[in-house]
């Protein structure tokens, strides 16, 4: 089934209340009705000239996993779905701010690029290449994706990486060539909360299988969280959201590293 349009909103002069939708089915992982887009409104204060011109140009890059774990639903929504959304919300506040904006999209090799582009009529582009980022069923090579996208970036950039992962045996790969990117870039993961998980770790043992169900999710949530302490060893920053909040989380967190001068 062909994926709907994005929404037009190049010609926008604010951001959107709800953010800005990204809503696609596949035959793969879809569902059968688009939910309403959940997200809050933002609020960001407003920065003098001087500031915005000491805080341009600055490589944002939003690199966006697209592999089977991506593929899985969260609240009836595949979780690529969600972090596209999350992505162009945030172009769209980086091309205003003046910031040099690309996108990248990966699973077990890389599919999506870009290039950077800059300024607000540039986020159409942005657009329309996120629209190409389609479901995968394949696993998502870090390494290749990440070897493949440190190779193109010529300066100091911004690299938000939008995925997920369940086994320490895939993060571990993953691991080993974050801590090369974050020799020279500064590295943002954004992962979505795993409520299934975590409603299963909390839910009252009513009978051995509610017991072995707990203690299993107990067990993958805590592995979960050894492996994003391991990538802030390695200086990465981490964002685990819950999904309604992914997009408003990310570009708060954006400006805040750009009002502390760390791009």
């Amino acid at each position: 089934m062909p994926k709907p349009p994005l929404p037009d909103i190049s010609t926008a002069s604010t951001i959107p209340s709800g953010g800005i939708p990204r809503s696609t089915t596949s035959a793969r992982c879809s569902s059968s009705e688009t939910p309403p887009n959940e997200q809050p409104a933002l609020h960001f204060t407003e920065a003098s000239p001087r500031e915005f011109r000491i805080e341009e140009n600055n490589n944002i890059v939003l690199a966006i996993d697209s592999g089977r774990l991506m593929c899985e639903p969260v609240d009836g929504v595949p979780k690529v779905d969600r972090a596209v959304t999350a992505a162009l919300l945030t172009a769209f506040i980086a091309l205003k701010g003046g910031d040099l904006v690309s996108l990248f999209g990966f699973d077990a090799k890389p599919r999506v690029s870009s290039g950077a582009v800059r300024g607000s009529a540039s986020f159409a582009m942005i657009q329309k290449r996120a629209a190409e980022i389609d479901y995968s069923s394949e696993e998502t090579n870090f390494t290749l994706a990440l070897i493949t996208l440190s190779a193109r970036l010529d300066r100091r950039s911004l690299v938000i990486i939008f995925t997920d992962f369940v086994d320490p045996i895939s993060a571990e790969l993953m691991l080993r060539t974050v801590g090369r990117l974050t020799e020279r870039h500064l590295v943002l993961f954004m992962m979505m909360k795993d409520v299934e998980l975590e409603t299963l770790a909390d839910m009252p043992p009513l009978s051995g299988e509610d017991v072995a169900r707990a203690v299993t999710a107990g067990g993958l949530l805590r592995e979960r969280q050894i492996v994003i302490g391991r990538l802030r060893l390695l200086g990465a920053h981490v964002i685990e959201a819950n999904h309604e909040r992914l997009g408003p989380a990310l570009v708060e967190r954006y400006l805040e590293l750009k009002q502390q001068d760390l791009l």
